[in-house]
């Protein structure tokens, strides 16, 4: 517990199932699966704590079975989002009024509700709606939002513990922590459950009311989320779920004068251009918005001729490919020395080749689908560029059929040039291009990584030699803003190592830490002086 008024349960990561076979927990989640699968259900909008319903339905499906039919949801207009934003201000003010305590309740039970009675249910949700196996979905729907929600109420506490020191007579300095006036837009992605629950719930953590918009291809697991935040005694209003296109909620949010920030995860040229958009609309707001965003990424492997040959294979076929490799922190790029690069092709040939690919209620298959067709689109014409280009060759895999789901192969391509498009630009698929670098050319190399991409989420270095590790340390200290050292370039825990880049990868207010909180209250100082002075001349004025 942490000592003081500000006790709250000392959060510890939450354990991670295995699904093995025999297992209790495979057993529950095949179960869930099969019941998601076996019914189409109608998804509303959530405003004011009420379900809405409209007339334009917009059906869901696996994108490992894009025949099948999860459900529908309820697509919103203008007006709904007008609808949430006036839900959220008339909650405001119950909400940032209620002692902080009450507010981390309702989180903490939350997390209860996840790690226990909904585990199975969101885990589900994120398998079928987002094509994630089993330990993805757990990593990700069960493990992580939990420990978003358990560890944020820590930091809550230890934000309103932080006051000036108590060290001058008669006089007593505080600071208040309070919300921010007006609501606050949370844009969520596709690719994380956990992200998709962090962004409103953080906010709405700190005493914010929240309009939160998912990525479409996320509803499905949105809904179960609303489910179990309304379960666990969220008041009506505080975060409204709205399901409407991106340029409708952008027309109402960014000119509404009670608009007090953003809280996104996304592409960087969307982010680019809601940062433009706020900046042009600056003078209508009460106050300056919080902007905050964690955007693309070209995430690096890079390693040194002293490398573990299998621990460089792991963390490159992992990293990689991992969740179809349509993760922020998935690595896209590898620097490989000449003097490793043959036998590291044959392990990753020899790996690649023993993974299941197909749907997700198949616990065997290591690929699922990508998210839908336009990623699907996107992918394989980079993958057919190469096929065709003289300063690329793809090495393994190249294949791909959305015949019955979005699936693209793994595949490895080697570039000739360092610059070839695929080694700079977010293809947020199942690609890994390596560049072939002079085992001498290790310094040029650690610059040439620098200074390749326009981002700076994530990035590891694989090697044995201490020096090589400091150097890479050092040199790279602004080409990522979570670095590894030996270990695949993503799977950040919160708790352990907060989240986030710079550069093109957005803001690096880190979610999962204090940093991300602060974000979300505008401080205010209070001194009350119990003997004030009675008289304006100082001791200096006096004659003699």
């Amino acid at each position: 517990m942490l000592k003081g008024f500000f006790n709250v349960p000392a959060p510890v990561n939450e354990p991670v199932y295995t699904y093995a076979p025999g297992t209790t927990e495979r057993t529950l989640l095949k179960e869930a699966v099969a019941q998601a699968r076996s019914q189409e259900i109608a998804i509303p909008m959530y405003i004011g704590g009420k379900e809405v319903f409209t007339t334009k339905e917009v059906k869901l499906t696996p994108p490992h079975d894009h025949k099948h039919i999860l459900g529908y949801y309820s697509q919103g207009t203008k007006a709904h989002v007008k609808e949430a934003i006036q839900a959220a201000l008339e909650a405001k003010g119950a909400w940032e009024n209620l002692p902080w305590e009450q507010r981390a309740a309702i989180f903490l039970k939350a997390a209860e509700l996840i790690a226990g009675k909904y585990r199975y249910k969101l885990n589900a949700a994120t398998m079928l709606g987002q094509s994630k196996n089993a330990f993805q979905a757990e990593i990700d729907s069960a493990c992580e939002i939990v420990d978003f929600l358990r560890f944020n109420v820590k930091y809550m506490a230890e934000i309103y513990g932080q006051q000036p020191p108590a060290n001058s007579k008669g006089v007593w300095n505080r600071v208040e922590q309070r919300p921010l006036e007006g609501f606050v837009f949370a844009l969520t992605p596709f690719n994380f459950t956990a992200i998709a629950g962090n962004l409103p719930t953080s906010v709405a953590m700190m005493g914010n009311v929240v309009v939160w918009k998912p990525s479409n291809t996320q509803i499905y697991s949105a809904n179960v989320l609303m489910q179990v935040f309304q379960e666990a005694g969220l008041p009506d209003g505080v975060i409204n779920l709205i399901y409407v296109s991106g340029p409708d909620a952008g027309d109402v949010i960014f000119k509404h004068p009670d608009f007090a920030g953003i809280h996104f995860t996304g592409s960087t040229a969307v982010f680019q251009n809601i940062w433009k958009t706020i900046g042009e609309n600056i003078h209508l707001y009460r106050s300056y918005p919080r902007i905050v965003g964690e955007t693309g990424g070209k995430d690096f492997i890079l390693a040194h001729s002293s490398a573990d040959l299998d621990v460089l294979n792991t963390a490159l076929v992992r990293g990689a490919f991992e969740y179809q490799g349509q993760k922020c922190s998935a690595a896209s790029r590898a620097y490989i020395p000449k003097s490793l690069w043959k036998d590291l092709k044959k392990r990753m040939e020899s790996d690649i080749k023993t993974f299941k690919i197909g749907g997700v209620e198949d616990f065997s298959h290591f690929i699922n689908a990508v998210i839908d067709e336009k990623s699907f689109d996107k992918i394989t014409a980079y993958i057919d560029r190469a096929r065709q280009s003289k300063d690329a060759e793809i090495v393994i895999g190249g294949e791909y059929d959305k015949t019955k789901g979005y699936y693209v192969h793994p595949t490895v391509i080697v570039a000739k040039k360092p610059d070839y498009e695929t080694m700079t630009e977010e293809l947020f698929g199942p690609v890994l291009t390596v560049y072939v670098y002079e085992d001498s050319k290790w310094e040029e190399t650690l610059a040439l990584v620098d200074r390749t991409s326009i981002y700076a989420l994530t990035g590891a270095v694989i090697a044995q030699d201490r020096y090589a590790i400091d150097q890479a340390t050092h040199a790279l200290r602004h080409a990522a803003g979570n670095f590894y050292i030996n270990d695949k370039c993503t799977g950040a825990v919160v708790g352990q190592q907060p989240f986030g880049g710079a550069r093109g990868s957005g803001t690096n207010d880190k979610a999962g830490s204090m940093v991300n909180l602060l974000r979300w209250v505008s401080p205010r100082t209070i001194k009350e002086t119990f003997h004030p002075d009675t008289d304006y001349r100082y001791p200096f004025l006096a004659e003699g």
